[in-house]
């Protein structure tokens, strides 16, 4: 049965192919190439994106790249998984749905049997939908996977979702992990595996099925790297264990990052708690995004290890977003959406040091290269960066080693740059810390 799929799928491939190159001679070229750029496009989770390979490109002139500072979180395709009508469930009924602010990868709908029994229906990206069960409660006919409550033995492989289960006090829902302890600037979460309470059970791409089964495991939560291995969603699926695809990473919003603590919230029985930290956030962003912007112009920026490139964020990746909502103007104009696998691009020295020496603020990305501990560390990667108005005037910053693995906390983080455009930044903060 197996050879008889690859083989109609073979034949199917080839028709597709001779239709998409037809299109391309009779001038309609724009649609085939859609057809090969969706069928070719990868995704990757925010931490493995970030030191992805990137492409060497020219900046046009500073200006601000988001000068309304829009909130809505609409994303350039104007897709919304909220959009996605809700799905029929045996003889349950639809009661309603979750309420999203920003977040655009997921929904939530309710449903209701006869008996009152309440159930929640996921829906990652528009098309993996999971059917949420409370405990004791009979499960409907249904055509969904079926996650039961209380969640126990999980094995969790993106990173983006450990700080979220760790703020709703979930990590002893977490079984395995696919990071190793000292890859985690969690500390609870390092702290757990070094204490024997999650154990290491393979990345995305080699997983320990032994350790797995022996586990009970219930549910994987995974990257969008997954996709890059199909063969073992399909396995993980075949032991029976629903495969559930963190879409956050694709979120255009960086709020709508944070809003996925809802999703969780909704997996572990606690919505209420998720309302209350993400509202947290949101009362953040609203607080700065009343205040006028500062015109300070930023460079968010890491040297590559050959020393060769300035490694930049796309224009419309959302740490230039976190910058405008915060206040500030992001340099680097032109340099991409946020709609694809990388989110980086590659400048020369020589283009970065025309288009960022009169920057008012310098933020080093130390999540990628390493730790800065002082300016001269900075100045110590290229003798130019003394010539830059930002060291010269000490306005040199770097991140710290937390910053991508802590999304619960976006609204701290542009509270704390528009600190730093106001002029009113300690020297060091949770996220974000001064080069003296």
């Amino acid at each position: 049965m197996k050879q008889l799929r690859n083989f109609f799928t073979s034949v199917i491939s080839s028709i597709l192919f001779i239709m998409i190159s037809l299109l391309a001679l009779s001038g309609c070229g724009a649609f085939s190439q859609s057809i090969l750029s969706t069928s070719a496009m990868s995704e990757m989770s925010t931490s493995e994106a970030l030191s992805s390979e990137s492409v060497t490109v020219q900046t046009s002139s500073p200006k601000t790249v988001f000068p309304d500072r829009d909130l809505s979180g609409k994303t350039s395709s104007g897709y919304s998984s909220a959009d996605i009508p809700a799905k029929a469930i045996g003889d349950l009924t639809y009661t309603g749905n979750l309420e999203l602010s920003y977040a655009h990868q997921f929904s939530v709908d309710y449903y209701e049997d006869h008996y009152g029994n309440h159930y929640s229906l996921i829906t990652i990206a528009g098309k993996d939908r999971f059917l949420i069960v409370p405990k004791d409660t009979p499960v409907p006919d249904t055509e969904f996977p079926v996650i039961h409550q209380p969640l126990s033995d999980v094995y969790l492989v993106a990173t983006s979702a450990m700080c979220l289960f760790d703020a709703l006090d979930g990590l002893e829902t977490i079984s395995l992990s696919g990071t190793k302890p000292e890859n985690w600037t969690i500390t609870s979460a390092r702290q757990a595996m070094e204490a024997g309470d999650i154990l290491y059970a393979g990345k995305y791409s080699e997983p320990d099925y032994e350790l797995i089964l022996s586990t009970d495991c219930q549910l994987s939560i995974q990257s969008t790297m997954i996709y890059h291995t199909p063969e073992v969603k399909e396995k993980l699926e075949e032991l029976g264990i629903p495969v559930l695809v963190d879409y956050s990473s694709y979120e255009s919003h960086p709020l709508g990052r944070t809003e996925w603590i809802k999703l969780y919230g909704v997996l572990l029985g606690k919505e209420t708690q998720a309302e209350a930290l993400f509202q947290e956030q949101t009362d953040k962003l609203n607080h700065i995004v009343s205040e006028q912007p500062t015109g300070k112009t930023v460079a968010f920026f890491y040297i590559s290890s050959s020393g060769g490139y300035a490694v930049i964020r796309k224009s419309g990746d959302y740490v230039a977003k976190m910058i405008a909502l915060a206040g500030g103007s992001y340099l680097f104009e032109d340099t991409g959406g946020s709609d694809n696998a990388t989110a980086t691009v590659n400048m020369t020295m020589e283009d970065f040091y025309a288009t960022a020496k009169d920057a008012d603020i310098l933020i080093y990305n130390s999540t990628i290269d390493g730790q800065l501990d002082t300016l001269g560390d900075f100045l110590a990667l290229n003798q130019l960066f003394g010539d830059f108005k930002a060291v010269q005037e000490h306005n040199v910053w770097r991140t710290g080693a937390n910053l991508y693995q802590d999304m619960t906390q976006l609204g701290t983080v542009m509270e704390e740059m528009h600190r730093i455009f106001t002029g009113d930044a300690p020297a060091q903060m949770e996220f974000l810390y001064r080069l003296d």
